[in-house]
């Protein structure tokens, strides 16, 4: 209820009625004819006070229906006949709420005190039920009433549709991640488990004749056991998706560039500043960005060193990967699909991310990643 409306804040349009339903009480009260004396600026006050209570009545409608009940019966009690207009509002803002209970015991009390205050002010039965009457007239209080419960109802009617339209996407989005869960294992997982097989033979075969296992073939059966892990790892965070158990994240940057200097690489991890604890997104998005950034420099760069920095900032988490391969300045980078990856996760962070040749030659890939401002 505290939503903006037409580029105004609800709490500046309440102030607006508030001062406007005091302004028009207090405008009807000067141009009525009543007796002269002390009591007229008491009664001018309960006009404005009652008017103005309403600017309060998002915060707490019952209060301010008792507020406006007691100002009307004050200002009727010293003979000052104005409609009991902020009452009317706080009626329709407490039903709204949901207090139709209290709104209907309140407003049985405020008919009958304001026809006792009535025959107070004018010692006459008849006059003092016409008063009361004109004061609140039955058929305005339900009309406030009805209006109030009709924009409850259809609000709900609005918050349960956004539910189900909310809960029908999150259905949706835990179906597609199922259904690629079963389709990495039906296919990805079979032809990894087939080349970890195959390289596990080799060794064995190998070692068994007495033959010198070669260090590809020891790489490839490392690498086949990584990526059999961290599949499953993997298949398992789609099939759970609770966030408490990510694959992998920055503690496993050492393994990571163990089996980059296993390939041939001159690998080295460098950490800046104090280290703290990072959400599971930026943890694993950090990982990814090192695991995608060495294995383009396996695959493409021709480089015989890579250094990776990651900068443990107050508001950011900076990762740094430079490589001395075959880059120049004034190469454009072909966006391939592990830099789109890596964009769209960094992305998806609110971070910033640039892969571009070095001006020293070599390429370089820069992420940062905000983790929020720390003390």
């Amino acid at each position: 209820m505290d939503e903006r409306r037409f580029g105004v804040p609800a709490g500046v349009r309440d102030w607006g009625i508030a001062v406007g339903v005091a302004a028009a009480l207090l405008a009807t009260g000067l141009s009525k004819h009543h007796p002269a004396g002390g009591v007229d600026l008491l009664g001018y006050a309960l006009l404005t006070a009652g008017g103005l209570a309403l600017a309060a009545r998002r915060r707490a409608p019952v209060a301010v229906l008792a507020v406006t009940g007691l100002c009307a019966v004050g200002h009727q009690a010293i003979g000052l006949d104005v409609p009991a207009v902020a009452y009317l509002f706080a009626v329709y803002a407490a039903v709204r709420a949901g207090h139709r209970a209290v709104t209907v015991a309140v407003s049985v009390a405020m008919l009958a005190a304001l026809l006792f205050a009535a025959l107070a002010a004018l010692h006459d039965t008849g006059e003092a039920f016409a008063h009361a009457r004109g004061a609140l007239e039955l058929a305005w209080l339900i009309a406030a009433g009805a209006a109030g419960e009709a924009l409850r109802q259809a609000e709900r009617r609005a918050d349960e549709a956004e539910r189900t339209r909310e809960e029908t996407a999150r259905r949706r989005a835990n179906e597609e991640r199922l259904h690629i869960a079963r389709e990495l294992h039906d296919t990805l997982t079979h032809h990894i488990s087939i080349i970890k097989v195959q390289a596990e033979v080799a060794v064995h075969l190998a070692r068994k004749r007495g033959e010198q296992v070669p260090e590809a073939l020891l790489v490839i059966r490392e690498a086949g056991r990584d990526a059999t892990r961290e599949l499953r790892a993997t298949l398992g965070a789609l099939r759970d998706d609770d966030g408490k158990t990510p694959p992998y994240g920055l503690d496993h940057l050492p393994e990571l560039l163990e089996r980059a200097r296993a390939a041939g690489l001159a690998a080295t991890l460098m950490i800046e500043g104090q280290r703290y604890d990072v959400s599971v997104p930026v943890d694993r998005t950090a990982y990814r960005i090192v695991q995608e950034s060495l294995t383009n420099i396996a695959r493409h760069a021709a480089a015989a060193t890579a250094s990776v920095r990651i900068d443990y900032r107050p508001d950011a988490l900076a990762i740094r990967v430079d490589d001395d391969g075959n880059a120049t300045p004034g190469t454009v980078a072909m966006p391939g699909v592990g830099l789109l990856g890596m964009r769209e996760r960094v992305n998806a962070l609110g971070g910033r991310l640039r892969a571009e040749p070095r001006g020293e030659g070599g390429f370089t890939v820069q992420a940062e990643l905000p983790v929020g401002t720390r003390s």
